[in-house]
Order: C-alpha cells, then sequence, then structure tokens
C-alpha cells in the first residue's frame, strides 16, 4: 500500500476508535437517553456513524460483504430521503432496542469488513478512498455531537454529574486582556476552498468576493464581558434585539446562556467538567444567534461576515483550545497578539451574520451524500472556526459550520467587528 493510503487507513481506524473512547466514560443509561429533539443519544451516534461506512462503502465495494442487521438502516439512517425510511430524530431516545451491546457488535462488524478491504487494496481506488474520507469527516462531526448532546443530557440531571471525573482545567489566564482592533484592507479576495485536501461541498467553489475594509477583535466575547451585558439589562431591552430573537428571549424566558445557573449570588455553568463557577476571563459560550447579534448592537459593533472572517483567518496555523487538548470547554488565554487575531480555532464555533447559503457555481455532489448540505442552505447562519470539542484536523479557515439562529446547545459564541 502507498504511504498515502496508509496515513489514510491509519486515520480512518484512528477515528473509529477515538468514538468508542469518547463513549467510555459513559453508562449504558446514558447512553440511550435523548435530552431534547435537537440532540441524539450516545446508542444512536455510535450507530449512525457505522450504518455511514456499511450504506455508503462497505455493501458496494466490499464483494460478499454481510449486512449486519437490514433492520438498522432505519434505525440509524438521519436525513438520507434516497435510503428509505427512518426512526424520527426526535423520537430516537425511544431506540431502546438494539441494546448497547448490540450496537457495540455492529461497530467491530464493520470495523472487522473495513479492514478486510483495506488488506484488499480497496483504499487504492481513489473513489473508495474518497468515500472514506467522507466518512472520517462524518465521524469527527458526530464525535463532537456525541459531546455536545452528552453535556445537554447531564445538564437537564438534577444531580450535575460531570461526564469526567478529572474536574475542569485551570485557565492559561486569570484575566482576559484587552481586546485590540485589527484592521483588514478591503477589495476583491478569494474565498473557499482552493482544492489542496479535503473540503466540504459547501466549502466549493472557490471564488472572488467584494469585502470593505473592517476591523475585526483580535479575541473572543469574554465571560465577564457577557455579564456586563447582563447587569446593563441586555435581556430586557428590545432595541437591541431583533424582532425574532426578541420573541423568542420573551418565550423562551432567557436571561442568561445556556447552562448558566445562579448558586450563591454566584454564576456557574454547567460544563463536561460538570457544574463550574463562570470563568469570567473565558469565552462566552453556549448563546444564540440571536443573542450574539443582541450583544454586538450593545457594544457598539457588529458580528463579522463569514467572508470578513475567513480574509483575517487565511494562513493562520489551525491549532488552539481543540478537542485534543482536553479541556472538553473554553479557557482563556494569555496568548499575545503580535498583530494577529487570536483563538480563531478552538474554544467555540463563531457566529457571522452570514446566512447559509450557495457560493456562486455550487453544485451538490452526485448521489445520496448530495444530501449531505446542499438541502439546509436555508434559514440557518454560518459559523467558523471550531470549537474546545473539535478533533483535531477536523477545521480550516474555509470550514462553514450552520445553525439555526435560536439554537445554542452547541458550543457557540462570538467575536466582535466594525466597519472602517
Amino acid at each position: 500500500m502507498s504511504t498515502t493510503k496508509q496515513i489514510l487507513a491509519d486515520r480512518l481506524f484512528e477515528a473509529r476508535a477515538l468514538t468508542l473512547q469518547l463513549a467510555a466514560p459513559l453508562s449504558d443509561e446514558d447512553m440511550v437517553v435523548q435530552a431534547m429533539p435537537d440532540a441524539s443519544p450516545t446508542k444512536w451516534h455510535l450507530g449512525h456513524v457505522t450504518w455511514f461506512f456499511e450504506r455508503f462503502i462497505l455493501e458496494n465495494e466490499l464483494p460478499g460483504y454481510r449486512v449486519f442487521d437490514p433492520a438498522f438502516n432505519y434505525c440509524f439512517n438521519s436525513y438520507y430521503e434516497t435510503q428509505g425510511a427512518r426512526q424520527p430524530r426526535q423520537l430516537r431516545g425511544l431506540l431502546t432496542r438494539p441494546p448497547i451491546k448490540e450496537v457495540l457488535a455492529y461497530r467491530r462488524h464493520v470495523d472487522a469488513a473495513l479492514r478486510e478491504l483495506d488488506h484488499k487494496g480497496g483504499l487504492e481506488d481513489p473513489r473508495v478512498a474518497n468515500l472514506v474520507e467522507v466518512g472520517i469527516n462524518h465521524e469527527q462531526q458526530h464525535q463532537e455531537l456525541l459531546l455536545t448532546d452528552i453535556l445537554a443530557l447531564l445538564s437537564a440531571n438534577p444531580l450535575r454529574p460531570a461526564y469526567r471525573s478529572q474536574g475542569a482545567p485551570r485557565s492559561a489566564a486569570t484575566q482576559a486582556t484587552p481586546a485590540s482592533w485589527l484592521a483588514f484592507e478591503g477589495g476583491l479576495h478569494q474565498i473557499g476552498h482552493d482544492g489542496g485536501g479535503y473540503a466540504w461541498d459547501n466549502e466549493l467553489p472557490r471564488h472572488t468576493t467584494y469585502v470593505h475594509p473592517f476591523r475585526l477583535a483580535d479575541r473572543l466575547v469574554t465571560n465577564g464581558e457577557w455579564q456586563e451585558f447582563m447587569a446593563d439589562g441586555g435581556y430586557a431591552q428590545p432595541a437591541h434585539w431583533l424582532a425574532d430573537g426578541w420573541g423568542t428571549v420573551k418565550r423562551e424566558e432567557w436571561t442568561a446562556p445556556l447552562y448558566w445557573e445562579k448558586r450563591d449570588d454566584t454564576w456557574h455553568v454547567m460544563t463536561l467538567n460538570g457544574l463550574v463557577p463562570v470563568d469570567l476571563s473565558a469565552p462566552v459560550c453556549h448563546v444564540s444567534y440571536y443573542e450574539a447579534d443582541a450583544f454586538a448592537r450593545w457594544a457598539g459593533k457588529r458580528l463579522p461576515t463569514e467572508f470578513e472572517w475567513e480574509v483575517a483567518a487565511a494562513g493562520l496555523p489551525v491549532t488552539g483550545n481543540l478537542l485534543s487538548s482536553d479541556a472538553l470547554q473554553p479557557v482563556s488565554t494569555s496568548e499575545p497578539s503580535n498583530g494577529r487575531p487570536r483563538q480563531m480555532f478552538g474554544d467555540v464555533w463563531e457566529w457571522t451574520q452570514s446566512s447559509y447559503q450557495a457560493y456562486p457555481g455550487y453544485r451538490p455532489n452526485p448521489g445520496a451524500l448530495g444530501e449531505y448540505n446542499g438541502k439546509f442552505m436555508v434559514s440557518q447562519q454560518v459559523l467558523r472556526g471550531a470549537s474546545c470539542v473539535t478533533p483535531a484536523g477536523h477545521s480550516r479557515a474555509t470550514y462553514r459550520n450552520f445553525f439555526y439562529p435560536m439554537q445554542r446547545w452547541q458550543f457557540l459564541g462570538l467575536r466582535l467587528a466594525e466597519d472602517v
């Protein structure tokens, strides 16, 4: 096998192993329950990413492959209309059967078949190698979702249990350094992936976009700054809010970011490390687009466009507080700015003011995988960067994440921008 294909095989099985490592601290009961319609049980994530490899690769590319259980196509299909009927998303927590042990047996069955495919030289075929690359990146997305969804579940437990017992990490800085404003020139800029390495279809095609001169904060908005917004009546003043946002605030009775709660007159936040005091110097997290936009208006600034963010991130290394850092929550930074934006990758996905839509000339992938991104290009906002639970190697400056503006259970935050 060539070196390139060996690297791909190694990445494949490392990704498969990491998913099991992330599920290891959980009990069987933890893995079955669904916290809310937007979240999925851990057991479902374990089965779905396995179904992806079986359905899109092994059934077509490994001669003689035996499907583990035909019923699993209904259980673990997500939203692929071309692949048949499926369990409704909001009812995935009702899948008490198959049991955990059978889902783990399913993973072993598929992993053994993937190794057989590798040993028979299947990964030498560029078309199969591309499908495997998609599967790896898909599994990485669900690794992040697995942790995000288990936090939603544990936060709903009155015992406030931690995902793990080692406790919250100490921040790298006890006080956030003041934000600096970095100026970027306007003009025509190349936006989108350049074709070197992997990219989702929504990052393509690369195209020219005019960007007006702008300034960008060199760091993320902090919890301390968010508390100033709250203390100034930020959640009670409709002038800061978009109409849909204000309606959501009133309907949902939001008064603070998700997972925040007052204990002994001190704000605490539920994290994967348990309930901990809010670190004023750490980036604010679990805020919706509506909240991020309202904060920016309150501060006399705005959110950046996704194109401004990409211009600012161009050439920066994709390093930061990612899943590999093992903090599992946003942390403050003492990294000097040195005239470059900080915290562009890791800690939180950053809301932009850009709606999620196709780039000029966009074409979805052919076949079932064409359902992956394109059909969701409506009524959502683009986020850029990465979070503290994004697997290493999964993000880049052109990566386009997207969520509905009212959603906030993901690791979502913001940085400010302004016109020049």
